[in-house]
């Protein structure tokens, strides 16, 4: 382990931010640490297991979600590296972004496919309920969509780098405004004659709204003055949000829920990115300053050598566990109704296994992240269509 921390420290460029590559790992857990948490299971009769939440029974575990809730600061510094990135480019424009989207774009395509290959042999030869399978697909999918979002927003690099440079950290602001007049609308007075489909017009802007400000900070555009000025301004509107004009507590779905914040992003999402965003630029330069330590920083440098892998397979992992103990009836914090203290006690116990299988499953999973340059045309199909079949079974379509 001495010997792998030297070596990581001794390969680490001077220049290297390492407070970013911090941020960004910092992120990056906290999307399977919530969703091992805060994502439970019940069994049905037929040996089936259904999605729950601790939250349905635990109310006050709100406030965990927006610990937990990072994706703000991930795509901040999102936005933070591209600009970067897209500085230093040395083809055009359309080859850098080729390069950065082909890096989301497989570790994706590798998890879709993998599990349309498993569907058959799981439910045919193992004889899984077809419920526990849309179960498991559905919450493999659920973090693509941030993948797909992300792709997006990456796209949209090179009009975001001429807005910063003009209008500053006021570059993110239409898209604030963007969100709380589609949030009046589908919230406000007028709900009840305003269809359903308006709340994906905050989609975008959502999640574009901390990647432009992750931009802005990248063009040295959003200082200290800035970054208190997010901090206190988005706090003030988190609390209006919630203590005068009705927004759930939770930053995640909870089921049998109507409304949700995340799904798409509300306003309170923006805010709570707009405070975390401010946190951020503020304590960057002591982050930077405690990760000069190497046994600190090779950590750091792991999780974001497997990313991708990460936030594509650790519902995998939960899932490695959970669907063959459902065989042995409710388990304690893994299959049975998550409404108990006991429960809670039970999942923080199972979480070091969820990280363990994931470990494990990651030896062999990073090989989608690295470029596909022994796999050709016929095998790229061919993952494709499993991809297509996947998407089509885990969103209801088939």
């Amino acid at each position: 382990m001495k010997t792998l921390v030297r070596k990581i420290e001794s390969s680490t460029p001077a220049h290297r931010d390492r407070a970013v590559d911090g941020l960004r790992a910092l992120a990056l857990l906290a999307v399977p640490t919530g969703h091992w948490l805060l994502g439970g299971f019940t069994l049905s009769a037929d040996g089936a297991i259904h999605n729950a939440s601790p939250l349905g029974a635990f109310a006050g575990l709100a406030p965990v979600s927006w610990v937990l809730q990072m994706l703000g600061i991930f795509f901040l510094v999102g936005g933070y590296a591209s600009v970067l990135s897209y500085r230093r480019r040395t083809g055009s424009t359309r080859a850098w972004l080729g390069g950065r989207l082909a890096r989301l774009g497989r570790p994706v395509l590798g998890v879709t496919a993998v599990w349309a290959a498993l569907l058959p042999v799981l439910h045919f030869g193992l004889g899984v309920p077809v419920d526990t399978l849309r179960t498991a697909s559905t919450l493999v999918i659920q973090p693509l969509w941030f993948v797909g979002v992300y792709t997006v927003v990456t796209a949209l690099t090179p009009l975001c780098v001429p807005a910063a440079r003009r209008l500053g950290v006021w570059a993110a602001a239409p898209l604030l405004g963007s969100v709380a007049v589609v949030d009046f609308l589908r919230y406000g007075p007028y709900a009840d004659a305003v269809p359903s489909w308006l709340s994906v017009l905050n989609i975008l802007p959502g999640w574009l709204f901390a990647y432009q400000l992750g931009v802005s900070w990248g063009e040295g555009r959003v200082v200290r003055r800035h970054a208190w000025g997010l901090l206190l301004g988005g706090a003030a509107l988190f609390a209006a949000l919630l203590l005068f004009f009705g927004y759930p507590a939770s930053m995640v779905g909870v089921p049998g829920e109507a409304r949700t914040n995340s799904h798409p992003p509300s306003l309170l999402v923006l805010a709570l990115a707009a405070a975390q965003s401010g946190v951020a630029i503020l304590l960057r330069d002591r982050l930077g300053a405690l990760l000069r330590r190497p046994a600190l920083w090779a950590p750091v440098v792991v999780v974001n050598l497997s990313a991708m892998t990460i936030l594509c397979w650790h519902q995998t992992a939960m899932l490695t566990a959970a669907i063959p103990a459902s065989y042995a009836g409710e388990v304690a914090g893994l299959v049975g109704a998550p409404d108990s203290v006991g429960w809670i006690l039970a999942r923080l116990a199972w979480m070091p296994v969820f990280a363990g299988l994931l470990v494990v499953i990651g030896r062999y999973a990073r090989v989608f992240e690295a470029p596909w340059a022994k796999t050709g045309p016929a095998r790229r199909t061919l993952a494709g269509l499993l991809a297509a079949g996947f998407a089509v079974f885990a969103l209801g379509l088939a």
